[in-house]
């Protein structure tokens, strides 16, 4: 394990595309020093994104680079890979981002980049996770924290949580029992991250030199 004493404090930019609740609760993380980062810019493709007021309150540098203003997503994540660059950031978090990436913007962060999608995948790939659960009748249903790679919600697993699902759950329901164990394991896998306990290997996911499972960590 890294002796956290002599980490260097990382650096970490946030894309969003709406409220940004994940973005505010891992910014307070971060500044209460239970992560070891700066949380240098907040980007969201969305320019009316409420999550850019809340990162602006937090006194956090936030701005937006609209996609619509790109005929092509290649040209836009082109500009957004300069954008993020520009930064210099250690770690970049999609927090609620909601564009699918493309190559030239995924390789240049490649072994830096965390998403957060709800379901347990590989189950659930894509949009609509909790209504895709109730409809198939699980019983259990939660949320996945990934590195990021070029295969759509496909990037090796790090951290899951589950939750139960009960008889009469609606979509709500299921959601905000999703929401919070993302508020919970979000922070906890930057934390691994910024304190160079976690990297992301050609084997795959180690964590304080062991490899771990599809998975991810297991910790029931």
């Amino acid at each position: 394990m890294t002796d956290s004493s002599t980490v260097r404090r990382k650096r970490i930019v946030i894309l969003i595309s709406g409220s940004g609740s994940n973005m505010v609760n891992l910014a307070e993380h971060c500044k209460n020093g239970s992560i070891n980062a700066d949380v240098i810019a907040v980007i969201s493709n969305r320019a009316d994104a409420a999550g850019l007021a809340k990162a602006e309150a937090l006194g956090l540098l936030a701005e937006s680079l609209p996609h619509k203003d790109f005929a092509t997503r290649e040209a836009y994540d082109e500009r957004l890979t300069e954008l993020v660059a520009g930064y210099q950031p250690d770690l970049v978090i999609l927090a609620g981002f909601m564009r699918i990436l493309s190559p030239v913007f995924v390789n240049a962060f490649n072994g830096r980049l965390l998403n957060i999608h709800p379901s347990l995948l590989p189950k659930y790939k894509g949009i609509h996770t909790h209504q895709r659960a109730l409809e198939a009748g699980d019983k259990e249903h939660g949320v996945s924290v990934h590195f990021v790679t070029q295969e759509l919600d496909g990037g090796p697993v790090i951290l899951q949580a589950k939750v139960p699902v009960f008889e009469g759950d609606e979509i709500d329901d299921l959601q905000a029992r999703v929401h919070e164990q993302e508020y919970r394991i979000y922070p906890l896998v930057a934390r691994w991250f910024c304190a160079e306990r976690l990297q992301l290997t050609a084997e795959g996911v180690m964590l304080d030199g062991q490899l771990l499972g599809l998975q991810g960590y297991a910790a029931d």
